[in-house]
Formats: C-alpha cells, sequence, structure tokens
C-alpha cells in the first residue's frame, strides 16, 4: 500500500507528496524557527508600541516627533532593505562591531529578530496611537469624573477601551508580521520557506518545495485567524444586544 502511493505520488500525481512527506523534520526544524521569531518579535515588537503610542496619542512634545520620524523610516522602507542592513552592513561600522551589541548582530538570528521586532513596533505604534484616538471623549471625561489620575485613567479606561477598537487592524498587522517572516530565509535562517527551498534545491524541483511552504503558512494564518476572533468575541461581548450576548457566552464557554 506504502509504496502504491509512493509510486502514484513520483509517477502520476503532477505533486510528489510523498518526497515532501518524507522530509518533514526538514519543514518542522523550518516551522519551530519561524514560529519562535514570530512569536517573539510580534511580542516585543507590541511591547516597544505601546509606550511609543501613547507618547504619539498624547502629543508630547519633542519625543512626539522623534517617534514620528521613527515611524516614517521603519514603514517607509521594506523589511527586506532593514534586515539586509543590519546583516550585511553593521559590521562595517567599527563602533557597532566594539559595542555590547555585537554579539548580538554578528548573527543572522539576531539580524532578524532586530530588524523584525522595530518593524513591527513601527507599524503597531500607529494602530495604537489610533486606537487611543478613537476612545470616544465621555469615557476619559467620565473616569475624570470619578477622580481618577491620568495613569489610572490610561491603565484601566484608555488602553483596554483602544485596545478593543483596534483588534482588527491589529490581526491584519500580525499576519503580516506573520509573513514576512520568510525574509528571515534570506539570510541564512532556515525558516519554514527556507526549508522549501532546500527540499527544492536537493531534488530540483519547481514548485513542491515552495507549495508546501505556502501549505503550512495557510494553516498558521488560519490559526492566527481564529484565535483574534475568538478574542473581539470575548472582548466586545458588551456590546452585543442582550440575547446574542447571551449566544456567544454560550459558544466560547
Amino acid at each position: 500500500m506504502i509504496q502504491a502511493i509512493t509510486d502514484f505520488s513520483s509517477n502520476v500525481s503532477p505533486i510528489d507528496f510523498a518526497l515532501i512527506f518524507s522530509h518533514w523534520r526538514l519543514f518542522a526544524a523550518g516551522l519551530a524557527n519561524t514560529l519562535i521569531l514570530f512569536i517573539l518579535t510580534t511580542v516585543v515588537g507590541g511591547l516597544i508600541a505601546i509606550p511609543l503610542g501613547v507618547a504619539r496619542a498624547f502629543r508630547i512634545p519633542v519625543l512626539s516627533s522623534l517617534i514620528l520620524g521613527y515611524t516614517f523610516v521603519f514603514r517607509g522602507t521594506p523589511l527586506l532593505v532593514q534586515t539586509y542592513f543590519l546583516y550585511y552592513g553593521a559590521g562595517e561600522f567599527s563602533a557597532v562591531r566594539d559595542s555590547f551589541a555585537w554579539p548580538l548582530l554578528r548573527e543572522a538570528w539576531g539580524c532578524a529578530f532586530i530588524a523584525f521586532s522595530v518593524n513591527t513596533a513601527a507599524y503597531v505604534t500607529e494602530i495604537v496611537c489610533g486606537g487611543i484616538q478613537a476612545v470616544p471623549v465621555g469615557e476619559v471625561e467620565a473616569a475624570k469624573a470619578t477622580g481618577m489620575l491620568p495613569l489610572a485613567r490610561l491603565r484601566r479606561i484608555i488602553l483596554p477601551s483602544a485596545f478593543r477598537r483596534m483588534l482588527p487592524t491589529y490581526s491584519n498587522e500580525v499576519i503580516f508580521a506573520l509573513h514576512a517572516t520568510v525574509v528571515a530565509s534570506t539570510i541564512t535562517i532556515m525558516d519554514v520557506l527556507g526549508a522549501g527551498r532546500a527540499l527544492n534545491g536537493m531534488y530540483y524541483l519547481a514548485y513542491e518545495g515552495f507549495i508546501a511552504a505556502g501549505l503550512i503558512y495557510l494553516l498558521l494564518t488560519v490559526g492566527v485567524t481564529r484565535l483574534f476572533r475568538f478574542l473581539e468575541r470575548s472582548l466586545n461581548r458588551h456590546l452585543l444586544p442582550h440575547d446574542d450576548a447571551a449566544t456567544e457566552r454560550v459558544r466560547v464557554n
């Protein structure tokens, strides 16, 4: 039976799926690298973006202008260029080689981590800023009327309300960040796309490795999409009509 499936895959099927499955360890290693890089840079980028987005939204003098310049540069240039600049160009400066950051920048993983994190932070900064500015004035005024201090208002009212409003936009950015991890394969990191390229190179294939990589990214995207849909339903349940809210509560539980 197994031999018949292998023969069909090799001689009849337009895609040699048996060959792909026989190299599942290669794709598993690539998937692990992709997930680690994606999760770490998404979390770090988000943590960087929160204070920057707050500073932008409240127009803190000087700092707001500096953050605007940062987001303009990193949103206005391709991630590939930023990654190449760190990976190929950082070592050309003696100040960089003598700095504390050199142990990180001399490795492909370190360059990818820094480039992806600051790029993600630039996009999420503007999303956080827009979410804060979209918070209804009435909510802020009500918090002021209760005597909340500015930091308490930010933590208990403004940021939670902004997060609920920016969640759909942020989910798109997270998906884009997932897809952007393919850049890592261009600087010797064996991610999912790198695994597909390696398979094609080993057997002189045209597309089997790329199809396998595309399917893996598709499944990851479906998982991220479902996660954010669950978060949207959970966080915005109080905005639904009473009957719909009861239905959603049963569905979530």
